[in-house]
């Protein structure tokens, strides 16, 4: 049975979102704060973590930062839970590494639908875990991108992204299908998300990043030939 944690400081909120978890088939357990999910991260690594922005002592943003900065849970998938609503918040917790992004107040069904598609997607992703495009290589499993041998450090998004491209090589991707696959979700302000990445990723990959061609007024396709 899949398993999900939720860290979340109001016991009203934690206690609904649990019981539906568990009214939905899922194992669920709530956390106040960062120290007490951390204590049961070491014991268990749950299938997915609802994230609660604002907690007290440590924050969900340096949470989710911490989760993807180690090797053992870099790859576990994380909703964050938040009453903020403006599209910096959003782009910000995506760009930390969150799958999606939930604001208060949320309805339950949504709640359910966002964890089981963000779950879907996880699945989707597992394999192949090494992928191979001319100078580029990526190992999905040790989350590792190398040009010509040499390793690039890319930030989470930027990961997924190359990724994202390098699954798809050769076809053309609209900038609304890849903030779908890479994001999760639509907002506003998608192209502008879509070509800061694109822009940085060509930046980091040196000269393998002319591999990622602009098709105009539709969004970027990724070749072999650089």
């Amino acid at each position: 049975m899949q398993i999900i944690f939720c860290v979340e400081d109001d016991e009203n909120i934690r206690e609904l979102v649990v019981y539906a978890l568990k009214a939905s088939g899922f194992a669920a357990e709530g956390f106040r704060d960062a120290n007490a999910f951390y204590s049961r991260l070491e014991q268990q690594v749950p299938s997915l973590v609802l994230l609660d922005v604002m907690l007290p002592g440590e924050d969900g943003m340096t949470v989710l930062s911490k989760i993807r900065k180690n090797a053992r849970f870099s790859a576990l998938p994380v909703i964050m839970l938040t009453a903020k609503n403006t599209e910096y918040d959003k782009v910000c917790g995506l760009d930390h590494g969150a799958d999606d992004y939930v604001t208060k107040p949320f309805g339950v069904m949504e709640l359910m639908a966002r964890i089981k598609a963000v779950l879907r997607r996880t699945e989707q992703t597992k394999s192949p875990q090494v992928l191979t495009l001319g100078k580029i290589s990526l190992d999905a499993g040790r989350r590792n991108v190398s040009v010509d041998g040499e390793d690039i450090i890319l930030t989470f998004k930027e990961f997924e992204l190359l990724q994202y491209f390098m699954q798809n090589a050769g076809l053309v991707l609209s900038r609304e299908k890849i903030m779908a696959a890479v994001w999760g979700f639509d907002f506003e302000g998608e192209s502008r998300t879509v070509d800061m990445h694109v822009k940085t990723l060509r930046k980091k990959l040196g000269d393998a990043g002319s591999m990622i061609g602009t098709v105009r007024g539709v969004g970027y396709k990724i070749s072999g030939d650089d």
